[in-house]
């Protein structure tokens, strides 16, 4: 049997691209459209069967879409295997696209039966094919779909889905109504990015790809979006010459830590420590002092006044404001002088909140804001954020230029020169408290060893994400600590180093 090759692009397609690209993609290559999908149909069959070697009671789900089409190329493969196979298909008043209707008319040339949506299904099922609903989904499934849809999540037999789970935007990663919670998911010819963001991660399960051979033209092609995973730290983290130093690789000034919030600047600044900056100061409320240096000593620690501010800032190649600054007089202060800061800075937390209030536009600066933080800057609610966060990220840079890291799973990054990324790292056990704290110190230490505010935002992202799942991988996700990344991210911002042990 053929293998599925499991590598998974870098390069994302909006969807609205999508049926553009297959159609000049095929007419490159001379072939039909329904060439494309005999092969979709031929490489679902074969991960099924990769997967899935054991089962033997197929229950197929077609709608009336090209979806619908590759789910009858998989039913009809299947039933010549030997498989038990019971076919689904929607009903509806306008005819099937036409290479839907040869695949269709293919299955019932094989002796193959179609069945209405609502029959009683068969005892025996042990592997569900999701071909309801394809990329062209933009808003809730209809009732009767819907119903298919929860009769489908209730059954414990494993699924998998035909380039997208039905239900879910191929687009923003949105799910409008209900949506198939998919164990495996095959996607065919390009990346799109509702897989990787908002709701995807919980219903995508297992991704997987197949370009179709389709291949050499779509490497061809340029997209704005890009899929950064642990596989790209190499580019990033390269080695450093025998004779740098300290100086070389950063003076980094993070300023928070209010009243009882010690412990966040405390996170951002060993990150950066372990994330590679050079020299590390940290401007906080005096009674902080004394526990940060104890728990930190490689730190400087200074009490924030208006003359250790100046002075720090002269002296800064970066700063980072935000982690525990509070919303208080002490903060603001602190922000207003900030704010003119000429060279690279991060803004996250409280100085998000406070720059909800006051908006402007800074060029050298990355925001790192969560859903919340993101709605109170764009004055609009957690659940538009979510709806399409690639929208949401667009419209951040739009209003306060820059770089903009919306954090989350599959956390978007943006910035004014229309460029956009997904992150493809990190894992459920992230959601805890100090995550972010963490990841504006390892954001600001890249920026210090002088990446450009998108490639440091971009590495930062996919380091911090690669130090969760090392830890989950070792350890499990619950129970996860922000602290705990601290040793796995020293592992990870040195690539070219070779395990020769276990963590």
């Amino acid at each position: 049997m053929k293998k599925i090759a499991a590598s998974i692009p870098h390069s994302i397609w909006p969807a609205e691209d999508l049926k553009r690209a297959e159609k000049e993609a095929a007419d490159s290559f001379g072939i039909t459209l329904y060439e494309l999908m005999l092969r979709a149909g031929e490489a679902a069959f074969t991960v099924a069967r990769q997967q899935f070697p054991d089962t033997r009671c197929w229950l197929v789900l077609c709608g009336h879409g090209n979806n619908g089409g590759d789910g009858y190329v998989v039913a009809r493969l299947a039933a010549a295997a030997g498989i038990q196979v019971t076919l689904l298909a929607l009903e509806s008043n306008k005819p099937l696209p036409e290479e839907a209707a040869q695949a269709r008319d293919a299955w019932l040339n094989a002796g193959g039966v179609i069945h209405a949506p609502d029959i009683l299904w068969p005892e025996q099922v042990d592997l569900i094919i999701d071909g309801l609903l394809g990329t062209g989904l933009t808003s809730a499934p209809r009732d009767n779909v819907a119903q298919l849809i929860d009769h489908v999540n209730a059954h414990p037999a494993p699924v998998l889905a035909l380039d997208i789970p039905s239900g879910l935007n191929a687009q923003t990663g949105a799910a409008p109504g209900a949506v198939i919670h998919a164990h495996h998911t095959l996607t065919f010819i390009a990346l799109k990015p509702g897989l990787l963001t908002g709701k995807a991660r919980d219903v995508v399960g297992q991704l997987h790809h197949h370009a179709l051979g389709l291949e050499s033209w779509l490497n061809g092609q340029e997209t704005a979006l890009t899929r950064f995973d642990a596989s790209q730290l190499c580019r990033w983290f390269t080695p450093r010459r025998p004779t740098s130093h300290k100086g070389d690789h950063g003076r980094l000034l993070i300023i928070g830590g209010d009243h009882g919030t010690a412990g966040a600047i405390r996170m951002a600044g060993e990150a950066a420590l372990r994330a590679g900056a050079g020299l590390v100061r940290v401007l906080t409320r005096s009674e902080n002092i004394a526990p940060l240096l104890t728990a930190r000593p490689e730190l400087m620690v200074h009490e924030l006044t208006s003359a250790s501010l100046d002075e720090s800032l002269q002296w800064a190649d970066v700063v980072v404001i935000g982690p525990g600054l509070g919303q208080q007089e002490w903060g603001k202060k602190a922000l207003q002088k900030v704010e003119n800061f000429r060279k690279p800075m991060l803004w996250d937390a409280d100085a998000l909140n406070l720059l909800a209030i006051n908006p402007d536009k800074r060029h050298n600066r990355v925001l790192t804001p969560h859903p919340g933080e993101a709605a109170r800057m764009l004055n609009c609610s957690v659940a538009e954020i979510e709806s399409d966060r690639l929208l949401a990220a667009q419209r951040l840079v739009k209003r306060y230029a820059g770089v903009v890291v919306l954090k989350g799973a599959g956390t978007v990054i943006a910035n004014a020169e229309g460029e956009m990324g997904i992150v493809d790292a990190g894992n459920a056990g992230m959601a805890s408290g100090g995550m972010g704290d963490v990841l504006s110190g390892i954001i600001g230490a890249l920026l210090g060893q002088k990446l450009t505010p998108w490639d440091a935002a971009c590495a930062g992202c996919v380091a911090h994400g690669a130090a969760a799942d090392r830890l989950a991988a070792q350890f499990g996700m619950r129970g996860m600590l922000a602290t705990d990344l601290f040793t796995a991210l020293w592992r990870v911002v040195n690539p070219d180093v070779v395990d020769t042990k276990d963590d």
